[in-house]
């Protein structure tokens, strides 16, 4: 059974059908499944967010100057934590949102001690801003915080892909699925799990990896209970 967990989530989780923005009903159900997910259990639940649904670097700046691209999308990462805070609270969930840029008004800074002190007491801790430099996406950030924080697991969630597939299940209907599979695997196969410097980072420091449907029924409370679910990347 896990213990504390990091949960990688896009921004297009707290989207409307159009994959853009924040959707009050849309993030309002994120939130009731995470809440329900923890509740009268012994999980500390750790979240690094993205923000696709409102920025992405290399999409949306082209011919802007890279640093600033990255920094804008950091900047959209705050927005959805705020929101989702704001969502888990309305839940009952206590909640804290720490980011990695200093904005004092909206966000306690990222201090390391500080976020695991919260995950003690049973808050739920929102990082944003990414991890606070221009050229690693959310997937690093996710990696990095794991480790600082002592996570058991970093669980990146899907929506309606429930695992680590060969070729793209949705355009391929003979995609084979994967149920376990090393750090290597996911390298050298090419296997779009998550960036080249996440993967390595977590093949290092032997972090498992857990890809997932966050919305099939029960998957949370299966995975937060010890079982299989999805694909399972780890060193051997």
């Amino acid at each position: 059974m896990f213990k504390r967990v990091l949960l990688k989530l896009s921004g297009e989780f707290l989207a409307d059908e159009n994959g853009f923005g924040i959707s009050p009903n849309t993030t309002a159900r994120l939130a009731r499944l995470l809440t329900a997910a923890i509740a009268g259990k012994e999980i500390e639940l750790a979240i690094v967010i993205g923000g696709g649904n409102f920025w992405r670097g290399a999409r949306n700046g082209a011919g802007m100057d890279a640093a600033t691209a990255d920094y804008i999308g950091m900047l959209g990462t705050v927005m959805n934590a705020m929101a989702l805070q704001d969502a888990m609270e309305t839940a009952g969930q206590p909640t804290r949102v720490m980011s990695a840029i200093h904005m004092a008004a909206v966000a306690e800074p990222y201090i390391r001690r500080r976020a695991m002190r919260h995950l003690e007491k049973g808050r739920v801790v929102i990082f944003g801003g990414g991890n606070g430099a221009p050229f690693f996406t959310t997937d690093t950030t996710s990696t990095l915080r794991a480790l600082e924080i002592g996570a058991e697991v970093v669980l990146m969630a899907k929506n309606k892909v429930d695992g680590v597939y060969d070729s793209d299940p949705r355009k391929n209907p003979d995609a084979k699925r994967y149920d376990t599979l090393t750090h290597l695997d996911v390298v050298e196969q090419r296997l779009e799990v998550m960036d080249a410097t996440a993967i390595t980072l977590c093949m290092d420091k032997g972090l498992p990896i857990v890809v997932f449907d966050l919305f099939e029924t029960g998957n949370l409370e299966r995975l937060f209970a010890g079982e299989r679910v999805g694909t399972l990347i780890q060193t051997s």
